[in-house]
């Protein structure tokens, strides 16, 4: 049986951690590598629907968001979720049309097709977890057709994810209004590092260019990431650039805005 109805109503949205995975922009095939301290992650997704992308993450945040209140309000909850896709559509701030519609499909079968390797949470390094972002999803109908929604089946180590709240950060509802794919996956990396950090964190901006999986040269990604330090744009973070003393390598800054300073 699935899950009685989740409330859905707009309250801070949630995420669990592994959500920086995704590429940070859309491009070719080609399987993404990431290696850095023992740790090994790489994306593979299918010429028929290609690679899940920062965009297609939404429903991911959504389905969170709605099992994290489901469970506060002491409601029953499942990985089998029934949903009716202007819910979702509505609650990641997108449009309601039939084109709108049939891109939401797009992005759950590539949700569901593209699988990824790591070695993260194995301690020798030499064992792989192998998942897709979505078990299954189908969409539902009567026995005259009328569409009733869809339903989609969440994996075990996400679910287990999301009902630990541990694993569980708070997004700003802002941050479905961010348009480029490098602030988005910025912005989430930085609230799974630096969340609770009060003087802030760094990254260089190799290790940044490595984890992203971006196609871009690494010139242009440099070009972007300077471009977001003069824009300002991630809601509740200031972001610099230093560079380390005698050296060319460019490091990355953010710190929290204090909270009487937010508008």
């Amino acid at each position: 049986m699935s899950s009685p109805s989740l409330p859905l109503r707009q309250r801070p949205v949630q995420q669990r951690e592994q959500l920086d995975l995704f590429r940070a922009l859309p491009g070719d095939m080609a399987p993404i590598d990431f290696r850095a301290g023992g740790i090994t992650i790489r994306v593979e997704g299918t010429q028929e629907h290609g690679i899940a992308t920062i965009w297609d993450a939404d429903i991911l945040i959504w389905a969170a968001s709605q099992i994290v209140e489901a469970r506060d309000a002491g409601i029953p909850t499942s990985r089998l979720m029934q949903v009716r896709p202007y819910e979702i559509l509505r609650y990641i701030g997108r449009g309601t049309s039939l084109r709108d519609y049939q891109r939401l499909k797009a992005a759950l079968d590539r949700l569901q097709s593209t699988t990824v390797a790591t070695s993260i949470r194995e301690t020798t390094g030499r064992r792989l977890h192998r998942f897709s972002w979505i078990n299954e999803w189908k969409e539902l109908a009567d026995a005259s057709g009328t569409p009733l929604g869809i339903e989609l089946i969440l994996p075990d180590w996400f679910y287990a994810g999301v009902v630990d709240a541990a694993l569980v950060l708070t997004i700003d509802p802002t941050y479905f209004r961010l348009t480029g794919g490098i602030e988005r996956w910025l912005y989430r990396l930085v609230r799974k590092h630096g969340g609770r950090q009060g003087h802030g964190w760094q990254f260089d901006f190799q290790h940044l260019y490595r984890k992203s999986g971006s196609v871009a040269r690494f010139y242009d990604f440099a070009a972007d990431l300077r471009a977001l330090v003069a824009r300002q744009s991630l809601p509740g973070y200031v972001l610099g650039i230093e560079r380390m003393p005698g050296e060319k390598t460019e490091l990355l800054t953010f710190r929290p805005v204090p909270p009487k300073a937010r508008g």
